[in-house]
């Protein structure tokens, strides 16, 4: 039996790879985390401060 790494992993990336991380951790599929920060991207930029937040403390695989 192997432990499941719980750390986000910058992975399967187009930009940064931080949406293709949050997909590993959470199991979800990467399409769902793109668009929802491109949609938050749109309005003035909401979603650019956590996303690049989230890039700088997610560990590099």
């Amino acid at each position: 039996m192997t432990v499941k790494d719980n750390r986000l992993r910058r992975q399967n990336g187009i930009f940064l790879g931080v949406c293709g991380g949050l997909a590993a951790w959470t199991g979800i599929n990467v399409f769902w985390f793109r668009l929802l920060f491109g949609i938050l991207l749109l309005p003035g930029g909401a979603s650019a401060l956590p996303y690049f937040i989230l890039w700088l403390v997610m560990p590099k695989k």
